[in-house]
Order: C-alpha cells, then sequence, then structure tokens
C-alpha cells in the first residue's frame, strides 16, 4: 500500500493526519524509532545482555524487521472480555494454534497471550516467531466483577517455554494499584535477571474518571503519567490506548484534590490535535526512550480505515507501532492479515514521516 492509498482511506482526515507539520513539541527532542534502535537507546542502558539479544529478536522479525517499528498481535481477551464473547465472531481462536497462525502470516514481529495459549503450541512455534507471554489479567467470573489485575503465571514458566518477553497490565487510578505497581516492579527485575524483555499495559481504571459524556481514562495528560510510572518502574515497551481528548487532572481538580498540573501541559506542550495528544504520551516515556505502541481499538465499522488512521497517528507522533487484536482475530483470517498489512505498510511507507 502506497501514500495514495493511505490518503484515500483516512478520507477527510487526510490533509489533517498528513499535512500537520506544527506539532507543539518538536521531533528534534525525541528518541525516535529506527533500525539503529537498540545500540542508541539501549546498549547505554542497565538492561543486561541477554534483555539486548531478546529485543533484537523481536526487532527482526516479521515485515518490520529492521525499521524499529513494531507489529503486534495480542489475544488475551479469552480472560479479559470472556472467551466466548472474544471468540463468538470467528471461533476458530478458542484454538491457541491459530492465534499464533494468524501472527506468523501476518508477518507480525511478536504474539502476545496468556500462560496456556502459547505453552499449548510452544515447542512447535516459539523458535518460529517471539513469544510474549502476558502474565496476570482480569478475571470477570467473580460477581460482581471486582476489575483487577491479578497474576495468573510467573517469569520462570515464561522463560521456561522460550518467551523473548514478559507482558503486564497495570490499572493506574484503581484501589488495587499499589499493589500491582509493587507486583509488576517485581516482576520485571525478575525478568530482566533472565533476559527477557518487559511489555507494559499502562491502562487507567476508575469511575470517577469518567464525568458525564467526557471519558478521562483517554485522556492525553492522564495516559500520559500512566505512561511515566510505567517507564519508572522499567518497561522497555509501553502499550497504550490511543488518547482521544485532554484536561484530565483539570476536570477532576474540579471534583476534589486530585494530582498535580501545570497550565504549559496544555498550552505549549499539548493541543487538541490527534498527533500531538499522541505525542504528549511519547514525551512522557521519556521523551521517547522507551516505545510507545497504542492498541488498535475494539473491532467494529470500518476497521481497515480506522487502524490505519491509528498507524499514521502514531507514527507521526513519534510511536513505535500498533498493537492489534480484536479488529484482526474477530474476523476471517485472511481479512485479519490484511489489516495487519495495511497497519504495517504505514510504518513501511517512508513517504508518511514523523510530523
Amino acid at each position: 500500500m502506497n501514500v495514495d492509498q493511505i490518503t484515500k482511506l483516512l478520507g477527510k482526515d487526510g490533509d489533517d493526519l498528513l499535512g500537520f507539520n506544527s506539532p507543539k513539541i518538536n521531533k528534534s527532542q525525541l528518541h525516535l524509532p529506527g533500525p539503529d534502535w537498540i545500540e542508541r537507546i539501549f546498549v547505554p542502558s542497565d538492561r543486561p545482555n541477554p534483555v539486548l539479544r531478546n529485543m533484537q529478536l523481536l526487532f527482526n522479525t516479521g515485515r518490520l524487521a529492521g525499521t524499529g517499528y513494531l507489529s503486534i498481535l495480542p489475544v488475551d481477551q479469552g480472560i479479559e472480555h470472556s472467551a466466548g464473547a472474544s471468540f463468538a465472531p470467528n471461533p476458530i481462536y478458542f484454538d491457541g494454534e491459530n492465534i499464533v497462525k494468524l501472527a506468523l502470516e501476518a508477518g507480525c514481529n511478536a504474539v502476545v497471550s496468556t500462560l496456556g495459549v502459547l505453552g499449548s503450541v510452544a515447542r512447535k512455534y516459539a523458535y518460529r516467531i517471539p513469544f510474549i507471554v502476558k502474565l496476570n489479567h482480569n478475571e470477570l467470573l467473580s460477581y460482581p466483577n471486582t476489575y483487577d489485575q491479578i497474576l495468573f503465571a510467573n517469569v520462570e514458566q515464561a522463560f521456561d517455554m522460550g518467551a523473548v518477553a514478559v507482558g503486564a497490565t497495570i490499572y493506574f487510578g484503581s484501589e488495587e494499584s499499589g499493589r500491582q505497581i509493587q507486583e509488576i516492579s517485581e516482576v520485571f527485575h525478575r525478568a530482566h535477571e533472565l533476559g527477557m524483555v518487559t511489555v507494559l499495559w499502562c491502562y487507567l481504571r476508575n469511575k470517577a474518571f469518567k464525568i458525564g459524556r467526557e471519558d478521562y481514562h483517554l485522556s492525553s495528560d492522564l495516559t500520559g503519567q500512566a505512561n511515566h510510572l510505567g517507564a519508572t518502574i522499567q518497561a522497555d515497551i509501553i502499550k497504550q490506548k490511543a488518547p482521544v481528548t485532554d484536561g484530565g487532572y483539570k476536570a477532576l481538580n474540579k471534583e476534589g484534590s486530585f494530582g498535580k498540573f501545570h497550565e504549559k501541559m496544555y498550552t505549549e506542550l499539548n493541543s487538541e490535535h490527534p498527533i500531538d495528544l499522541t505525542r504528549y504520551q511519547v514525551v512522557n516515556n521519556y521523551m521517547g526512550r522507551i516505545g510507545l505502541i497504542n492498541s488498535g481499538g475494539a473491532s467494529g465499522k470500518n476497521d481497515l480505515a480506522q487502524a490505519v488512521k491509528t498507524a499514521v497517528i502514531n507514527k507521526r507522533a513519534g510511536g513505535m507501532g500498533l498493537i492489534s487484536g480484536r479488529k484482526t482475530f474477530q474476523k476471517p483470517m485472511k481479512e485479519g492479515v490484511e489489516l495487519f498489512h495495511a497497519i504495517q505498510d504505514v510504518y513501511l511507507c517512508k513517504d508518511i514521516e514523523v510530523a
């Protein structure tokens, strides 16, 4: 897919997204993805050499190999959203082998799933595509639902099956976030000791973050701070939902004392433009030293166009790629592969540059 085809998919948003060249924070201040990412960013760090080896494998797999960008298939929704709700649209994915096959066919850098799914086919596939084992989950069978991320597995189990990385979620802002931060900090420390890359889903979760029709779970300032906390416990890659609004700190301070903010966050460091909103997330990842991958979002209408739009915003903001689940596996495998290829084409297209 070339830039003209991408522009056509963007429709009325094409000129605004591809022509935007006045970001609040200049790209010269950022650490941008590239073929030399590991040498430039992680070799000077405290990460052990085996971590760099596994990171190199991650970045050198699939259609985006050698670019510094990532395209990842995550399928932990069997627990997070219930298996029936997730796989009813395409029941072949009750069989975890088809999850791995989709990632392979699509030319992904890696596949993310549960200990059970990846462990069931590890000997057949772990040497063919990098495995990322998601270690904690929010199980939804307890009644009433509690919305808490709890550990289902340990780092040694992921290491033993040949995974190159572990993943985890923290619900920042939730009542349980303090415990989750401590747990996952220890998990990531152990993962680095064993030479594994760490990937953190930096999600927000608090009923107070939704005020009227405005959902500040998707605000640039609050998700940016969640990213900053994730980078603090040494996530190597951060997954975050694409921001659609800003001003979470301001709105929540009207409801009572909440955090701290500076007016320049909204006037000099950010704007309403989606590329600026996402760039603020990158900025909170130590100016991009920790890679930002955005989620592709829920499956719905016009998935192809929406995924391409999210990829364009992420790339032009200075992000590292997309992690795309329901949009891909809730379709026939051929359509899922095509959607992945369209996303990857955005990162392969030299005409689409960082703003």
